[in-house]
């Protein structure tokens, strides 16, 4: 068995899922791959399995979150030391899978993550809701005393130990984003980012409609219980 898996959680995408896939195998190394289907009501699952792939299926869609942690405890229980996560529509490039892995690999971090923003990156999305990434990247950046370009980044590599901090119950079910790398820090995981191009969704995004009112209260109000929280540190936890 390798011992990098590369998690995928998708929901309705039948129609990019098998290019994503191949787009994966493509980049040189042989990886394992585990598709989290999140309750699609489409041929997503199948289209996964047609490719060859593990795939794992909630019989209800439980947020992206959740699929994540689904990922992560199987990760667990089949003994991976790395893992690479990257969304299954298509706008995360597969090619920077090598980079992200180089900096987990040579211990520079615990955690990578693919900014489209870092050096100038350039990434097409609507005004406000680019601001509102912003905003929470600036948010982070001032908590963890360390800039952070995208903290909304789902393009990410990990090693064990925090392959099992994410694995924990307190892990958000639906935005892991500014608060949870707020939760890294605390605990004294390394984090970095590295520069990746990321590209537009056709799909409709999951920040649409009242969502992003929602998701704009609920991340305050995380971080600030973040950071009334007293986290252990890597040290203290038991694995």
């Amino acid at each position: 068995m390798t011992e990098t898996l590369v998690i995928i959680p998708a929901y309705n995408e039948e129609k990019v899922i098998g290019s994503v896939l191949e787009g994966i195998k493509k980049t040189g190394p042989v990886y394992d791959i585990l598709v989290v289907d999140d309750g699609s009501s489409d041929r997503t699952a199948e289209m996964a399995r047609e490719s060859g792939v593990k795939v794992i299926s909630h019989l209800f869609n439980l947020g992206y979150g959740a699929a994540l942690q689904t990922g992560y405890k199987y990760a667990l229980r089949k003994g991976y030391d790395t893992i690479v996560q990257l969304d299954g529509d298509g706008q995360h490039d597969p090619a920077y899978i090598s980079a992200l892995l180089d900096a987990i690999n040579s211990n520079e971090a615990d955690v990578v993550l693919g900014s489209r923003f870092l050096d100038e990156g350039v990434y097409d999305i609507p005004f406000i809701r680019k601001t509102g990434m912003k905003v929470f990247s600036m948010l982070a950046s001032v908590i963890m005393r360390q800039p952070i370009t995208d903290s909304t980044s789902g393009y990410q590599a990990l090693n064990s130990d925090v392959l099992h901090f994410y694995a924990d119950p307190r892990y958000p079910v639906d935005f892991p984003d500014a608060d949870t790398l707020i939760m890294l820090k605390r605990s004294g995981f390394r984090i970095r980012e590295i520069p990746v191009k990321m590209y537009g969704s056709d799909k409709k995004s999951m920040h649409s409609g009242l969502t992003p009112l929602y998701y704009i209260f609920k991340m305050l109000l995380s971080i600030i219980l973040t950071m009334l929280r007293k986290e252990k540190t890597i040290k203290d936890r038991e694995w």
